[in-house]
């Protein structure tokens, strides 16, 4: 196995005295933060050309994974993206604006409204999903099928044990 950038921290880490299992959690943290960014970037990028942030994104595939016709309430997309009420209404904003999302009132409930995607912006959401697909393909190329699916379970492994943890 070739050493990466991760592994240039060890010694000094090992120097500090710390535990081999609290350097193997912090290379876990590090190579997950590092692999975090790459993929970001890539897809930041294709987004980019897209018209859209990041942000914009999370929202409007979040919304295209919601039953038919594909709305959710600000409320429950602040909670499922872990976003702030105020960066929703932002987004919403912006996306609206676009076209891509419409606000109605929800009958159920007078102090809230649904939020859903319009033609166009399933449009848009499809081929944003094509275009992170694209980044994420090119980050991870050369990288063995098996490795990917390998890393993708043991990583799956860790988030049962720790993944519902909150922190301030």
């Amino acid at each position: 196995m070739k050493p990466d950038e991760i592994d240039a921290m060890v010694p000094r880490w090992e120097q500090a005295g710390m535990s081999p299992s609290l350097i193997a959690t912090l290379e876990l943290g590090k190579r997950m933060s590092r692999l975090h960014l790459l993929f970001e970037h890539a897809v930041k990028a294709e987004l980019a050309e897209l018209g859209l942030t990041y942000a914009e994104f999370d929202v409007l595939a979040a919304l295209s994974r919601a039953a038919e016709p594909y709305g959710m309430k600000p409320s429950e997309l602040s909670k499922a993206l872990f976003l702030t009420s105020g960066g929703i209404s932002n987004v919403l904003q912006r996306l609206a604006a676009a076209g891509y999302v419409e606000r109605e009132a929800n009958a159920g409930d007078a102090r809230s409204r649904w939020v859903q995607l319009t033609d166009e912006g399933r449009r848009v959401t499809d081929a944003a999903l094509e275009a992170a697909g694209r980044a994420y393909g090119d980050v991870a190329a050369g990288v063995p099928d098996e490795a990917v699916r390998a890393a993708a379970d043991a990583l799956r492994e860790v988030l049962t044990h720790i993944g519902r943890r909150r922190y301030r």
